[in-house]
């Protein structure tokens, strides 16, 4: 196998656990970087700042590739090796976010109040990008403790359960989201059945994030099971699955984020949720809206 395996030439020093393809990680780097140049350019276009979160994931995700094929050339270099594994584990918390904060905002846009079970609009966005930053710590933790060691010690264990505890946290907090997501969808259906102007406009955004959801929870079952048993399993040293149960679902999140784009259904200035500042200038505690539909700000 070392033969034929340019990664795997020298067993003593490789960081490769088996045989790594590069065609598929060219790929993906490809796929990758075309979703971030696309939501690049949306994020410009729909001159919303807020998506520099969903461009640094893909962006993330693109680099991790581009570090993977640099690690499968140089299989001896921990440097490369450590960056992929480390930003593969932890980049599609920066969707996770993403979808937190577009939430926030579309609560804002949708509900009367701005309100969901007495937390406002600005304030649910905060929380759970909160959750999601506390995920990401534990997650790098984990992962950077385990990364260019392949070999099962008592220590590379130890910091697999840290990061699977990060990953439960992270699903632990999209359950409790899914909580404020269904109410939402709840009270947008209510609205339209009354007849309210745009109320349906929110539909479409609301499922993508169902979907997008259901792909990231994909991803932490997957990843959940791939560490179980630690290194012992067949799951770590078969690319296929990475490809197939990681990477493939997180492209996907990617791209029907650039198809149904937050910021083409929320367009314009008004739809922004006003900052700290301009909420306490304007004496802004709630939202409602007036009888065209429009939305108007009351105290």
């Amino acid at each position: 196998m070392s033969a034929s395996c340019s990664a795997l030439a020298d067993l003593d020093r490789t960081n490769w656990a088996f045989c790594p393809s590069t065609p598929p990680a060219i790929v993906f780097t490809v796929l990758f970087a075309l979703t971030t140049f696309a939501h690049l350019s949306q994020a410009i276009f729909y001159k919303k700042a807020y998506c520099w979160v969903i461009v640094g994931s893909a962006f993330i995700q693109t680099v991790n590739y581009i570090c993977r094929i640099i690690s499968i050339t140089n299989p001896n270099t921990l440097g490369p090796y450590a960056a992929w594994f480390i930003l593969m584990l932890i980049a599609p918390l920066f969707t996770n976010a993403f979808v937190y904060m577009v939430m926030g905002r579309m609560i804002w846009n949708y509900i009367p109040s701005a309100k969901l079970y007495r937390i406002t609009a600005w304030r649910f966005s905060a929380f759970f990008v909160i959750f999601d930053i506390i995920a990401l710590i534990i997650q790098v933790a984990g992962a950077s403790s385990s990364a260019g060691n392949r070999r099962p010690n008592q220590q590379v264990i130890n910091a697999i359960h840290i990061y699977m505890g990060g990953v439960g946290f992270q699903q632990f907090f999209i359950l409790l989201f899914l909580v404020f997501a269904i109410k939402f969808h709840q009270t947008v259906l209510q609205q339209v059945r009354q007849g309210a102007k745009g109320a349906s406009g929110a539909l479409p955004l609301l499922y993508a994030i169902y979907l997008v959801l259901a792909l990231i929870t994909m991803r932490i079952v997957f990843r959940l099971c791939e560490y179980a048993q630690g290194f012992h399993s067949n799951i770590p040293t078969h690319e296929a699955y990475q490809y197939c149960l990681d990477s493939v679902p997180m492209l996907f999140s990617l791209v029907i984020l650039n198809v149904i784009h937050p910021g083409r259904i929320m367009q314009g200035e008004e739809s922004n949720i006003p900052s700290r500042k301009e909420r306490k200038a304007q004496g802004i505690y709630s939202k409602s809206e007036n009888i065209s539909g429009s939305p108007v700000l009351t105290v």
